[in-house]
């Protein structure tokens, strides 16, 4: 295997998303997965599905993309997998409002 990487997101049995990175095979990554090798996220959250796959050069690359997808909210993750960069960019404006969270109301403690 060369130096690369492969940014994966998986999409789980809840709905929620699985975002990783491996040197190895994603097929056998997502066997690994779904076989609960890994005591994480996804264990308690089978089966998952691959949606979306980037091979990066540097593992290096694959690591940075990961984290930074990590604190998107859904919809810029699934902009992002559609390849819909004009909605990303959209989303990106609004600001890092989660839509679940609320602001403070005028006069409560916050």
């Amino acid at each position: 295997m060369t130096e690369g990487a492969y940014l994966y997101i998986l999409k789980c049995a809840d709905g929620s998303y699985y975002i990783g990175t491996t040197r190895t095979e994603l097929e056998l990554r997502i066997a690994q997965h779904n076989a609960g090798t890994f005591a994480g996220y996804t264990r308690s959250r089978r089966p998952v599905t691959l949606v979306f796959s980037q091979w990066f050069d540097r593992v290096t690359d694959a690591i940075e993309c990961e984290r930074k997808l990590k604190k998107w909210s859904r919809a810029k993750k699934e902009a992002f997998m559609r390849g819909d960069f004009a909605e990303l960019h959209e989303l990106a404006k609004r600001g890092p409002h989660h839509p679940s969270r609320r602001p403070p109301i005028a006069g409560s403690p916050g």
